[in-house]
């Protein structure tokens, strides 16, 4: 849900909105995002990384669909994840437009997040072999939300 915010009016992340860039005398839109745990925000918001083998979702293979936890945005499906016995769940493919990839600050890896809001999702590594498609998104559990098969809307 979209909601249109006045120019000066700043909402930070935590506290469930999202601001674009600011400029004076500009209109902007801000997205109403789900709360988070102090865990979460730690994770999501400022890029931390949950302890190997401790994600929820890390043995998670029922058919579904993995989502931001931050706004809701569909960013995985479960025919795409495979074990790559990391410690956090892999997937080889994200659904298209939804993960932007870009360098990490450490200079050697890259970062995935959320395209539609940003949140942290974890890293990229291609050219490791596990799959056909050579690719493996390691996403942290706590930056996403399983939705089973049978519990989405059709």
């Amino acid at each position: 849900m979209l909601q249109l915010s006045q120019p000066n009016s700043r909402l930070f992340p935590s506290q469930g909105s999202v601001y674009p860039k600011e400029g004076p005398n500009r209109l902007r839109f801000t997205m109403k995002l789900n709360e988070l745990t102090p865990e979460e925000e730690r994770v999501i918001i400022y890029k931390g990384t949950e302890a190997p083998f401790s994600g929820e979702y890390e043995s998670e293979f029922r058919p579904g669909i993995y989502c931001c936890r931050r706004c809701g945005a569909a960013l995985y499906r479960s025919e795409d994840k495979f074990d790559a016995h990391c410690g956090w769940p892999s997937f080889d493919d994200e659904i298209p437009g939804a993960v932007r990839r870009l360098p990490d600050p450490d200079g050697m890896r890259t970062e995935i997040e959320c395209a539609r809001c940003g949140a942290h999702l974890g890293h990229v590594f291609v050219g490791e072999g596990f799959t056909r498609k050579n690719t493996r998104h390691c996403v942290n559990s706590i930056s996403m939300r399983f939705v089973p098969k049978e519990k989405q809307l059709t």
